[in-house]
């Protein structure tokens, strides 16, 4: 199966909203299913092929993959669920949370893609490798997680009343799920505080983009764009708020890229490209050093002054186009330090209908840096106080305004920006 650039997801985790790219879908299952169900055996070579072909690590976690693959293949499975069990044993010897099998049903759910509806409660999450804990990695703006007031690292410790302690992330994930307009009461530590959160499952339609006109005096107009999540539209809409602030004659950008979870690498390059004209934006390195590079190519759509707001839920995407503007110092980057996922997937299906996620490869910033687990550290660091996050959360009409401590903070660095660019 060939995974395409636009196939390419990054830093992915389970999404208890079912976003994820899919590549390499459409199979011949009539043959190949039935093929599968008379020797289930079959479905765990397969997978352990995948790894030994495209997996990151080249040591595979320092195990001995072909020993792992005949301790495997010399057992006897009565049926797929043995079969699925298994593989997941297998994968659990990487020890990488962002590999992961999924049964066919698991699967299926997930091909929602990130066309931009999805079905759950909106949030991201993953399992941190050093604690095991089930930790957020942003809620979604606008949807039942996000409104109750849910934050980028809080800790996932029961779902339903039932603890997460050695739970697997994509067991977190299935409880989690559900039919839109039933309930599901997470549990989430935060500053050693225990607090319930009852939420109703929905459909949710998500807008990447959110762009408006600030105007202020003798700064004139500058340009606010939001941008939420890295979609399949993210790019369009993107070019569409750029050209319109640009025929209003803006003076310069916040960028707000706060809890901003990631998503698609073609969707981080394309609006990159937008606000960089030339240099470097990211290259992508697999386990036998081959590098893939993503450069500017002369087609940006201002180079007028920017500003960029992060914080520790921008993740992956986001932290690719912070990382570039941040080294081609085409911006100041504001707020707290960044999520540090810097990792490669592709997501693929398998011949039975169930699919694979495997880590494929890591990104590097233009400088070079290797950002997983490090994050980007901000030009300007600007933490919220516990007051000012919590009236953020209760009013997200605030976000983006001069309310918001962090987009004041943003506005003030562009004034001064704006006004020495006045000044050449």
């Amino acid at each position: 199966m060939n995974i395409t650039k636009n196939g390419l997801i990054l830093g992915a985790t389970a999404l208890t909203v079912g976003s994820v790219a899919i590549t390499g879908f459409g199979l011949r299952y009539s043959q190949t299913q039935a093929f599968v169900q008379e020797s289930p055996k079959e479905i765990v070579d397969e997978v352990w092929q995948v790894i030994n072909r495209r997996y990151v690590d080249a040591t595979f976690n320092g195990q001995d993959w072909r020993g792992v693959r005949n301790e495997f293949l010399e057992k006897e499975y009565s049926n797929k669920e043995e079969a699925y069990e298994a593989v997941r044993e297998m994968l659990k010897k990487l020890d990488d949370p962002y590999t992961r099998f999924m049964n066919p049903e698991e699967f299926k759910s997930m091909q929602i893609d990130t066309s931009g509806e999805l079905t759950g409660v909106g949030i991201q999450i993953t399992k941190e490798e050093e604690t095991d804990n089930i930790v957020v990695i942003s809620p979604i703006e606008d949807t039942p997680a996000s409104e109750a007031g849910i934050m980028a690292k809080d800790i996932i410790v029961k779902i339903d009343g039932q603890s997460t302690e050695g739970m697997e992330l994509n067991d977190a994930v299935n409880l989690i799920r559900g039919v839109p307009g039933s309930d599901v009461v997470l549990t989430i530590k935060r500053n050693e505080r225990e607090i319930d959160f009852n939420l109703t499952r929905a459909k949710i339609e998500i807008r990447p983009v959110r762009a408006r006109i600030e105007e202020n005096g003798s700064l004139g107009k500058v340009g606010y764009i939001r941008l939420v999540q890295f979609s399949s539209n993210a790019a369009k809409e993107m070019r569409e708020a750029i050209a319109s602030a640009e025929a209003e004659n803006v003076n310069g950008y916040i960028i707000d890229l706060r809890s901003n979870p990631g998503g698609l690498l073609n969707a981080s390059v394309e609006i990159s490209r937008m606000l960089i004209n030339e240099g470097r934006i990211v290259t992508t390195v697999d386990r036998v050093g081959e590098v893939d590079s993503f450069n500017a190519i002369g087609r940006a759509l201002t180079n007028k002054p920017l500003v960029v707001l992060v914080d520790g839920g921008s993740a992956s995407a986001s932290e690719i186009v912070s990382g570039a503007l941040q080294d081609n110092d085409r911006a100041t980057i504001i707020g707290t330090q960044t999520f540090g996922k810097g990792l490669v997937q592709s997501v693929r299906g398998l011949r039975d209908g169930s699919g694979l996620a495997v880590t494929i490869a890591k990104y590097l910033t233009p400088d070079g840096r290797d950002i997983n687990k490090e994050g980007i550290t901000p030009d300007v660091i600007y933490e919220l106080s516990e007051e000012e996050k919590e009236a953020l959360v209760e009013d997200r009409q605030r976000l983006g305004t001069l309310e918001d401590g962090q987009f004041r903070k943003a506005f003030e660095i562009l004034s001064e920006k704006i006004a020495q660019t006045a000044q050449k």
